[in-house]
């Protein structure tokens, strides 16, 4: 089984920073990719950012230039780097990993429990 556990939310004024961290623990072999999705009130859940071995990390559009997201391999932990944050930004933020639990077998999808960011204006 793997966990996710995520860190870092809480609120902050407009123009202000955050930083979440996601840590994946349990029977991992290889975590092919790992990012943040977000989910305001009444709206769907959407990816912000996403790294993935041998591609180029993705980005949502909303985000770029402000978010930076960015791998710990060997204490298999994702960051979000969250500046200049709008107060659209608000949102539980959620980690999900492709992990592959053993050699040979497909990585499976996993989420972390979320993560409230809030942003006042």
């Amino acid at each position: 089984q793997v966990q996710l556990m995520e860190s870092g939310g809480g609120e902050v004024q407009a123009g202000g920073s955050l930083r979440l961290s996601c840590t994946a623990s349990g029977s991992i072999f290889s975590i092919p990719a790992m990012g943040w999705y977000r989910q305001a009130p009444g709206k769907e859940r959407e990816s912000v950012a996403r790294l993935v071995t041998g591609r180029t990390t993705f980005y949502a559009d909303s985000v770029k230039g402000r978010f930076t997201v960015s791998r710990d391999h060997a204490k298999n932990t994702v960051y979000l780097q969250m500046n200049s944050l709008k107060p659209e930004d608000a949102a539980v933020y959620y980690c999900n990993a492709d992990v592959q639990t053993d050699a040979g077998l497909i990585p499976y999808e996993y989420w972390g429990q979320g993560t409230l960011v809030t942003v006042s204006s």
